[in-house]
C-alpha cells in the first residue's frame, strides 16, 4: 500500500482549501469541546450553521441537489479537520441525511439541512456494531450520535426489497440519550406513532441507504485519523521538551521505538483512507471502504493509547487535551461499525479475495 497520496493537481488543490477552511473555522482551542462536555444537545447550533454555511453539509451532494457537488475526496478531508479539532457537531450525521434526502428528492428539507437551519439525523441500528438495517418498522433504534439536538428524524424501513425513506419531526418522536466517553451522547429514538406503513411522513420508496452508510463510515474513517495525527503531535513536542534524569525523554530508545510504531499506523490509515476515497469517488465497490474503518478503528486505539502512555502520569489526567482525543476514539471507533465487523465485510465484499 503505497503512502502518496491519490490526488494531484487541480483536485489536490481543492483539498488544501478545504482543510485551510476547516481549520480557520474550528480553531485550535480545546476550551469550546470542553463547555460542551455533558450538556445537551452537546453540540454548538450556532457553528453547524456556519458548517452549512460554507457547504460543508452538502459537500458532496451533486449541484443539482443544492449542494457543493464535489467529491468523497474533499470530504475525507474535512471529516480529519473534524476529528483534528475534535469536534462536536454531527456533521458526519447531518451529510448521511443529505445523501439519503438528495437521492429522495425531498427538496425543502434538504435546503434546510444544507443550511444548517435543520439538524436531519438518521436512525436505522437497532443493535450495536451492524450495519444492517433494523429489522423493525416501528421499533426502538439506538446509537445516534448527538441525538438530542435533532430537529427531524430519517426512518428508513425495508420494504419489498427496498429501502424506504420516512421522516419524522422532533415532536413525533421520544428520545433517550446516554452519556459516551467523551462527553457526548448517544440516542435511543421510538416513534410515537405508527401508520401501519413506516412512522412519520413516507418520502421516498428507494433510497441507497448503503451507499449512505459507506460514505459516513469512511468519513469516520478520516475523523479517527485527524484525531490521531492530533494527539500525536502533542506527543512529539512534548517528547522534545520534556525532561528526566537530566535528558530529554525523546532521546530514550524505547520512547522513539513506541513513537514510530505510531506513525506507521498513521501513515497506513492515511493510506487506506485516501485509497478508500478514490475508489468511492471512482465509482469502485465498498470493499475499500471496509479496509479504511477496519484501519482506522484498530490503528485508532493503538495510537491513542500510546499518545496517552507516552505523556506518562499527565495523559491520563481529563484536563489534559491528549486524553480528550481518546475519548473520542472510544466513541468513533464503533460508529458505523467496528474493526472486527468491516475486516469480515471486506472479506466477503473484496474481488481480489473472490477469485483466489
Amino acid at each position: 500500500m503505497s503512502g502518496v497520496s491519490p490526488f494531484t493537481g487541480d483536485r489536490a488543490e481543492s483539498i488544501e482549501m478545504i482543510r485551510d477552511s476547516a481549520r480557520g473555522l474550528l480553531g485550535a482551542d480545546m476550551a469550546r469541546l470542553r463547555k460542551l462536555r455533558f450538556t445537551e444537545p452537546g453540540f454548538d447550533p450556532s457553528l453547524l450553521r456556519q458548517m452549512g454555511e460554507a457547504g460543508w453539509i452538502g459537500l458532496a451532494v451533486s449541484e443539482d441537489a443544492g449542494g457543493t457537488g464535489l467529491g468523497m475526496a474533499e470530504m475525507v478531508a474535512l471529516a480529519e479537520e473534524l476529528g483534528r479539532a475534535c469536534a462536536a457537531e454531527p456533521l458526519i450525521g447531518c451529510a448521511l441525511s443529505a445523501h439519503l434526502l438528495a437521492a429522495a428528492g425531498e427538496g425543502e428539507l434538504l435546503a434546510q439541512l444544507l443550511a444548517g437551519e435543520a439538524v436531519v439525523l438518521t436512525a436505522w441500528q437497532d443493535r450495536a456494531n451492524t450495519l444492517d438495517l433494523a429489522a423493525s418498522a416501528d421499533g426502538a433504534r439506538s446509537f445516534v450520535l448527538g441525538a438530542a439536538g435533532a430537529t427531524h428524524i430519517l426512518w428508513p424501513v425495508a420494504e419489498g426489497g427496498r429501502v424506504a425513506l420516512h421522516v419524522l419531526g422532533r415532536a413525533q418522536v421520544e428520545i433517550t440519550t446516554e452519556a459516551t466517553q467523551d462527553g457526548g451522547h448517544v440516542g435511543t429514538i421510538r416513534p410515537l406513532a405508527y401508520s401501519g406503513h413506516g412512522p412519520g411522513r413516507h418520502i421516498a420508496d428507494d433510497v441507497p441507504l448503503t451507499e449512505a452508510l459507506d460514505r459516513a463510515a469512511l468519513a469516520t474513517a478520516a475523523a479517527l485519523l485527524g484525531g490521531m495525527e492530533a494527539a500525536f503531535a502533542m506527543t512529539l513536542d512534548f517528547l522534545r521538551t520534556r525532561q528526566q534524569f537530566g535528558k530529554i525523554i525523546g532521546t530514550f530508545q524505547a520512547l522513539q521505538h513506541k513513537a514510530a510504531d505510531a506513525k506507521m499506523q498513521i501513515a497506513l490509515t492515511r493510506a487506506a483512507v485516501e485509497q478508500a476515497a478514490a475508489a468511492l469517488d471512482g465509482g469502485a465497490p465498498s470493499h475499500a471502504v471496509s479496509r479504511a474503518k477496519a484501519r482506522a478503528s484498530e490503528a485508532a486505539m493503538l495510537v491513542q493509547q500510546a499518545c496517552v502512555q507516552l505523556h506518562g502520569g499527565i495523559g491520563y489526567t481529563d484536563d489534559y487535551d491528549v486524553g480528550l482525543h481518546m475519548r473520542r476514539a472510544m466513541v468513533l471507533v464503533p460508529a458505523f461499525g467496528g474493526a472486527n465487523l468491516h475486516r469480515r465485510r471486506f472479506m466477503e465484499l473484496s474481488p481480489e479475495l473472490e477469485d483466489a
